[in-house]
């Protein structure tokens, strides 16, 4: 396919005005204008002629990606370079361009690579290749388009688990070696005599009168307790943050917390809801269960409904045969639907552990804390105060319920959520 470029047609729009200029100041050749437009027809098509011919591309792309990760897409000349190569890329709605989108070649260079961010879970493809080039005077451009058409799965994103899970669970009980946290958890494991450092609330004075010694308690975490992560799939969960879905957000800090819990020996079952429940899952226990509830949290679709919490979470306590450690995902603007909600929680408080997990809005924020410079500032920073306000106040409800709240920027949260498990391990909560 040939095109004229910018170039081209510049230069034959300038023959209106010289045609004009000639008309008036020397009208004995007011013909010359007419030979203006052929002349430059004439350079395209000799341009034209001399344009190098197709290249050979190769491209390069992996079939699937976690949310949040780049993708690249490899693209190499595989014969002769071309100074100037333009290359880009078509791809469905859920990959997005993370810069203009398209890449210029230099003279010596056969090799690009252009990336997409993925904006949501699911299946997408890389449809097309556009390539084009100019002639040696730059009057047209030659552009050819090459048929993809492969699938990218876009997958729940891991990195966290993969990067920082051994550090989380550094001083924890990891593996199937059996380490003893003393003065920790509930179940006696030993006595050992009492030294410097030890917890004084760990002796056993009984013991150590008997042996005429100061003895304490080994004591380690339990294990097999239950955990559940309950995602909130509704409208106000589907809203952007930093880029991304809060939900994809939560799926991730989600996923990091049940693999320590299984790490640890713990189960672990994955509930979603929206206006009411789409995924329930049993408790499974073990590492090679992650790949399991991996799969299960890809399923979690967008939804554009109000959040029904007194459905979701009174079937889940139906569900719950045990006491259970219930992680719930979740986001409120509205004091109606927070109202309805902590009524929903505090029922489900009497036979569980509950920790609501909200991920700090820092557009919020910035807009409470921004020094405004018009009367729109003012009443944005007004509304956003308000907002931030009733975040507070419901937060605050939560923990006088007996509810814990945890809330934590977006890339903290996962990490914040393991330390508050382990913390509840080491206390007993569980």
């Amino acid at each position: 396919m040939i095109r004229p470029s910018i170039r081209c047609v510049l230069l034959m729009a300038a023959g209106a005005p010289l045609a004009l200029l000639v008309g008036v100041f020397a009208p004995q050749f007011w013909f010359a204008g007419l030979a203006w437009v052929p002349m430059i027809l004439a350079f395209a098509a000799i341009d034209a002629a001399l344009a190098p011919r197709a290249p050979a591309l190769r491209t390069s792309c992996p079939g699937s990606i976690e949310i949040g990760a780049p993708l690249i897409v490899e693209i190499t000349v595989a014969d002769r370079p071309i100074d100037g190569l333009e290359l880009a890329v078509a791809t469905g709605p859920k990959l997005a361009p993370r810069a203009e989108g398209r890449i210029r070649l230099g003279k010596r260079e056969n090799h690009a690579a252009i990336a997409f961010l993925p904006v949501r879970r699911g299946t997408d493809k890389v449809e097309a290749l556009w390539s084009r080039w100019t002639g040696p005077f730059g009057m047209i451009w030659r552009q050819r388009v090459e048929k993809l058409d492969r699938t990218v799965v876009i997958t729940p994103d891991i990195r966290p688990v993969r990067n920082s899970a051994h550090l989380l669970l550094r001083d924890a009980q990891m593996g199937e070696m059996a380490r003893v946290d003393r003065g920790e958890g509930s179940e006696f494991e030993a006595l050992a005599e009492w030294k410097s450092g030890m917890e004084r609330r760990t002796i056993d004075w009984n013991h150590s009168a008997r042996h005429l010694k100061l003895l304490a308690r080994e004591n380690r975490i339990e294990r097999n307790n239950q955990v559940v992560f309950a995602i909130d799939t509704g409208r106000v969960m589907c809203e952007p943050i930093d880029g991304l879905p809060r939900v994809d957000r939560a799926i991730t800090a989600a996923l990091l917390g049940a693999y320590a819990a299984l790490k640890l020996g713990d189960r672990v079952a994955l509930f979603g809801f929206d206006s009411q429940p789409r995924v329930a899952s049993g408790a499974v226990s073990g590492t090679r269960a992650f790949p399991l509830m991996q799969r299960l949290a890809g399923q979690l679709d967008y939804s554009s409904v109000e959040t029904n919490y007194t459905l979701a979470l009174a079937t889940l306590a139906g569900d719950l045969t045990r006491r259970s450690l219930v992680v719930i995902f979740t986001e409120f603007t509205d004091p109606t639907g927070a109202e309805l909600m902590i009524r929903a929680a505090t029922n489900l408080l009497r036979g569980h552990l509950v920790l609501f997990v909200i991920l700090a809005d820092d557009e919020l924020e910035d807009l409470a804390g921004a020094e405004p410079a018009a009367i729109d500032d003012v009443s944005r920073a007004v509304i956003a105060a308000s907002m931030l306000r009733e975040r507070r106040i419901v937060a605050a409800r939560l923990r006088h319920a007996g509810i814990h709240v945890l809330e934590a920027k977006h890339d903290q949260v996962g990490a914040a959520l393991v330390r508050q498990y382990l913390d509840f391990k080491r206390r007993n909560l569980l």
